[in-house]
């Protein structure tokens, strides 16, 4: 008989999916060092359990999950499967270094998802829960057990299939909203009617999965929380299919800020949580909007005349929380041409990075670089320069040298392009309907590829026309999907540098096979 051990009973469980369910969102797919980052970056904020993935889905997603193992040490990894002897023993092995390690299995469950998707009877399901279950739990002894799309499934039969999960050794139950359909008092009523009708409820930690088709997923999963729901999965800036999940930020800060009407806490280091957003956001492309809540540009800034009056008399008329409680910190001019190298390390160390000497060397080659060029130069600047540097620290691919002739004398624009491929350089030139698309035909020239762009997409890391460019560009192939990111004061320069480094994760791409999809 599986018990669960002595905890605070006000306590919740932070469960982060961005490396699993997070990367499934379409051109979020990550490499095996972004995916290393973002899993230090969890740890370090003191998530209780990664999700590392899917291993059963490729060869390449059960290294990044063996090594997300290998890595992390004070968190909990974790690896989906499906609920076959396969998956399962597929997932174990890619845990098994991991000194925490859980098997996270799942089944669908809804009548809907057994007609259509499963073609199984509700009793064959229910074996199969049991049976999956159980060969997991020989296998480690932290098992957690998903009702895909519980939020549909009839009451008694998920209350027959969570009571069998934990007879079977499942010390965690997951009642996802798979399809975001949930409202928060219909959710909130769902999860209370586990507790007062599976006879063996005690003995497991129930925790709820929530997507955001309607906006709810934080509000359904603050819900759970309140009728005894102790576990919560969600990703940073709530990246994920479709409209994605229930935001990480979200969820932690409302708990910390109104323990008057939730008296429940977390573990959570929440200085991490702006470091983490935009460490995420620069690995995919995925920039936050402005107005997100927690993380976004525009969350802790006061425009109203009125807003800003109350903000000078007294920060907590318009702000229910500090930006230095997520770790945001005022933007400020810092350093200049002038500037040494200690004091870009001490910079460096401040905004969070731990780079080693040829990385920070790199790095302040760019900033001099930059400070030539720019008048002021803000923390935003140093982050980009020091997140473009590390995005391009595995390329085959650089750029060398752009040169473009456009505006009204040079009609049609033209690009004169030079790129290292793999220690060649190699040079051509080209013409297209503008700058960007000049530049564009000049790399497909010389790196042959059947991409097509989906996605090119700028934007100004701070104000002011001599502003840093962030640029990411959106590639697909074959069903593959990479974003590429660049930054620099010219776009265009940007623009080159996005392209080929989607690129250069293409050719990671085309070595893996075709994922199997997953999803709860």
């Amino acid at each position: 008989m599986n018990s669960v051990p002595e905890r605070d009973p006000n306590r919740v469980i932070v469960f982060d999916t961005t490396l699993r369910d997070g990367e499934q969102s379409p051109g979020c797919s990550m490499n095996l060092e972004e995916k290393l980052r973002v899993a230090k970056a969890l740890e370090a904020m003191g998530v209780d359990v990664i999700e590392a993935g899917f291993p059963i889905a490729s060869q390449g997603d059960f290294e990044a999950v063996r090594e997300v193992a290998r890595t992390v040490t004070e968190s909990t990894v974790a690896g989906l499967a499906r609920a076959t002897r396969g998956d399962i023993d597929r997932c174990a092995e890619a845990i098994a270094v991991a000194p925490r390690k859980r098997i996270h299995t799942f089944i669908s469950t809804s009548p809907l998802h057994m007609k259509y998707k499963l073609q199984m009877a509700p009793e064959t399901v229910l074996e199969m829960v049991g049976q999956s279950v159980a060969h997991a739990r020989n296998l480690v002894d932290d098992v957690e057990w998903s009702a895909e799309d519980g939020s549909r499934t009839e009451a008694d039969f998920l209350c027959r299939c969570v009571e069998t999960a934990i007879d079977a050794g499942a010390s965690t139950i997951n009642i996802p909203d798979t399809v975001g359909y949930a409202v928060p008092d219909e959710f909130a009523a769902r999860i209370g009617m586990l507790f007062d009708r599976v006879p063996n409820i005690d003995r497991a930690i129930i925790s709820v999965h929530c997507h955001n088709d309607l906006g709810l997923a934080v509000a359904n999963s603050l819900a759970a929380v309140g009728v005894g729901a102790r576990q919560v999965e969600c990703t940073l800036n709530g990246i994920g299919e479709r409209a994605g999940n229930a935001a990480m930020e979200e969820i932690v800060m409302a708990l910390r800020t109104r323990p008057d009407h939730m008296p429940y806490v977390t573990g959570i280091d929440t200085t991490h949580i702006t470091r983490a957003s935009r460490l995420l956001s620069s690995i995919t492309g995925f920039n936050v909007q402005p107005n997100k809540a927690i993380v976004g540009a525009n969350a802790f800034a006061h425009e109203s005349g009125i807003h800003q009056d109350g903000m000078l008399k007294n920060a907590q008329t318009y702000e229910i929380m500090t930006p230095e409680s997520v770790g945001l910190t005022k933007s400020t001019l810092v350093l200049g041409k002038h500037s040494g190298r200690a004091a870009f390390k001490d910079k460096l160390r401040e905004l969070g990075y731990e780079l080693g000497d040829n990385a920070i060397n790199d790095a302040f080659a760019r900033f001099k670089d930059l400070a030539d060029r720019k008048k002021e130069v803000f923390d935003e600047d140093i982050v980009a320069i020091v997140d473009d540097e590390v995005v391009r620290s595995n390329d085959r691919i650089r750029l060398v040298s752009l040169e473009i002739m456009c505006g009204t004398r040079h009609n049609p624009p033209m690009a004169r392009l030079e790129l290292d491929m793999d220690g060649e350089i190699k040079a051509t030139e080209g013409s297209g309907d503008g700058p960007v698309d000049a530049a564009f035909r000049c790399v497909k020239s010389l790196v042959p590829a059947t991409a097509r762009l989906q996605l090119y997409q700028v934007h100004a890391v701070t104000g002011g026309t001599d502003a840093q460019a962030e640029v990411t560009v959106r590639l697909e192939e074959n069903g593959k999907t990479v974003n590429g990111q660049g930054a620099d004061t010219d776009t265009m320069v940007a623009s080159v540098k996005a392209y080929v480094n989607a690129l250069n994760k293409l050719l990671v791409k085309r070595e893996r096979t075709a994922p199997v999809a997953a999803a709860e």
